[in-house]
């Protein structure tokens, strides 16, 4: 019965890491794992996974987990001095049990909010003080919501600067019949050759070989629309400027032990980030950065897809 689904449940997850499994009463669910605030799980009403997790990932610590939504902090990649992608999601966070005032405009009560703060031995890698509080919240209509607040406490008065991404792994039948709108004309860096500025040229977003772009000035919607499963998935954005697109294709799959030699055809990052221009917070300031994401079936006109009406309508 609806009625019984238990909105919040905390659970053993793989190797017996704590997760929490967030339920919507229509059957859509998440799941996140306390070890690097991370998503692993997002369903739809009819039980559809729409996140990628390798079935290589290791769920053991210090290792990151392969797949779901990564939270890259306080470094995106190799954006600085730091190990790449930061730290944040190789710490074990905290269920806050005193989350501040946090304005909400969803009746849902599946969510949940986690902290994350520095070890003694966190501030000897970067040396700053901070509080990284994370709502993770499913929607009645089943939306996934991500909303992270990073405030500098420190107390010697330094401000501190990072750059960040919700490094998304989307699941998609065939990644050759997939398309990314809403990225048209825009500048991007392309990490493949050494973060080089070019203009993206073309209509939509295509596949048939590796990519790793970080796309700059990026509009709030970026939808990919999965031709085989007749499937949009919709990325809203909010305080997160650029956006990652990245598919390691076969030979960058291979050489990576936790990842399947052909899991690239069924994988795409689109990940929302601020990265071009780190965010700097003097002490007592907060950032906010928000990811939404919905699953809507895609518009058919004339056999084709309609990706205008997705990314014109609400």
């Amino acid at each position: 019965m609806s009625s019984e689904r238990v909105p919040v449940e905390l659970s053993k997850g793989v190797n017996g890491l704590e997760k929490i499994i967030l339920r919507e009463t229509r059957g859509s669910s998440a799941e996140v794992y306390l070890y690097g605030g991370h998503v692993t799980s997002w369903k739809n009403e009819h039980g559809e996974e729409l996140l990628f997790v390798s079935s290589k990932a290791l769920f053991k610590p210090p290792k990151a987990i392969r797949g779901g939504i990564p939270i890259c902090f306080p470094q995106f990649s190799n954006h600085g001095p730091l190990e790449p992608h930061g730290f944040a999601r190789n710490k074990l966070w905290s269920i806050d049990t005193d989350p501040s005032a946090f304005p909400t405009n969803s009746s849902s009560k599946a969510y949940i909010d986690l902290i994350l703060k520095p070890s003694e031995e966190d501030m000897k890698i970067w040396p700053h003080s901070y509080e990284f509080r994370l709502r993770v919240a499913l929607g009645p209509g089943g939306d996934l919501m991500l909303t992270s607040r990073i405030r500098n406490t420190n107390t010697d008065g330094k401000p501190f600067t990072f750059t960040f991404a919700y490094h998304t792994y989307f699941s998609v039948s065939d990644i050759s019949e997939v398309r990314v709108e809403g990225l048209e004309t825009l500048d991007y860096l392309d990490n493949l050759l050494n973060k080089q500025r070019f203009t993206e040229q073309g209509d939509a977003i295509t596949f048939e070989a590796e990519v790793d772009k970080i796309y700059l000035s990026t509009p709030t919607k970026i939808a990919i629309l999965d031709h085989e499963k007749k499937r949009t998935l919709v990325l809203r954005k909010d305080g997160l400027p650029d956006a990652v697109v990245w598919n390691p294709w076969d030979k960058k799959a291979k050489a990576m032990a936790d990842f399947g030699d052909d899991e690239y055809k069924h994988m795409l990052c689109v990940e929302a980030a601020a990265i071009e221009k780190p965010i700097t917070l003097k002490p007592g300031e907060e950032w906010r950065g928000r990811q939404e994401l919905s699953a809507v079936p895609s518009s058919y006109c004339s056999g084709q897809l309609d990706p205008r009406r997705v990314l014109q309508g609400s």
